[in-house]
């Protein structure tokens, strides 16, 4: 493995200070706040400013801001993401974890569509596939989805339909779906007990894009057999993981 590079290493840094919130620095700030010498700052930044990673403020001389460069980089980045690549990749993670099923899904109408799948080594057949669509009221993962949703949005949606059980624990009546969800809101994790399969219990947590928007969850499905409130509890833990390493990689920067 070969050596960082201690001048790319504090170019990196400055940049990763605007991340921090601040729209403009100075050569002075950048010093302060990385503990760095003046002449290292001075030079790191005209450099920078050359590349146009940086620009000056032509309103407040001796202050940066970011440049068109790191837009044109982040906006590339954004371009090749793809949810349903990245989902694979950390649910694959979040299963050598667990050794448990783990879903990405997304929302669609009062449906969730599966985008990645990573099975258990365990023999336990799952009702769901990659590319399946299920009835969101009946799935953690729907849930989530539904819970995040405004107000207005979710009203839309519910009214006037009628939702259908796939098992006796299903939830169909939607005034106890909204309280529900309500808790789900609050506690930021939809757990589902056999309400898509008998033998299965889900949790699951909500994945954001860069804007801040839910627009996925990840899940863990257990079979009852394996399901008890520790294993419950540690697996929400990982399943938030999960998600917000997922959020990470889809540009979210309050996912840590």
């Amino acid at each position: 493995m070969g050596r960082l590079v201690p001048a790319v290493t504090r170019a990196l840094d400055i940049l990763e200070l605007f991340l921090e919130g601040d729209a403009t620095l100075s050569a002075p700030d950048v010093t302060r706040k990385l503990q760095l010498p003046r002449t290292t700052v001075h030079e790191l930044l005209t450099t920078l400013a050359a590349r146009s990673y940086l620009v000056t403020e032509p309103e407040q001389p001796g202050r940066y801001r970011l440049g068109v460069r790191a837009y044109q980089l982040g906006s590339r980045y954004a371009e090749q993401l793809d949810l349903a690549a990245e989902g694979g990749r950390v649910a694959r993670e979040v299963a050598e974890t667990c050794d448990e099923t783990v879903h990405v899904a997304i929302l669609e109408d009062m449906d969730v569509i599966y985008i990645a799948k990573v099975d258990s080594t365990h023999a336990v057949r799952m009702v769901s596939a990659a590319g399946r669509r299920l009835p969101a009221h009946c799935t953690s993962v729907g849930k989530m989805l539904l819970a995040s949703l405004p107000a207005d949005e979710l009203d839309a949606r519910i009214a006037g339909r009628e939702l259908a059980a796939m098992t006796p624990a299903s939830l169909t009546d939607p005034e106890e779906l909204r309280a529900a969800l309500a808790g789900i809101r609050e506690r930021g994790i939809a757990v589902e007990h056999r309400e898509s399969n008998p033998d299965v219990s889900c949790v699951a947590a909500p994945v954001r894009d860069s804007a801040g928007r839910v627009v996925a969850a990840l899940s863990i499905s257990v079979p009852m057999i394996r399901w008890n409130e520790d294993r419950e509890a540690e697996l929400a833990e990982l399943a938030a993981k999960g998600a917000r390493d997922l959020s990470v990689r889809l540009g979210h920067r309050g996912a840590r």
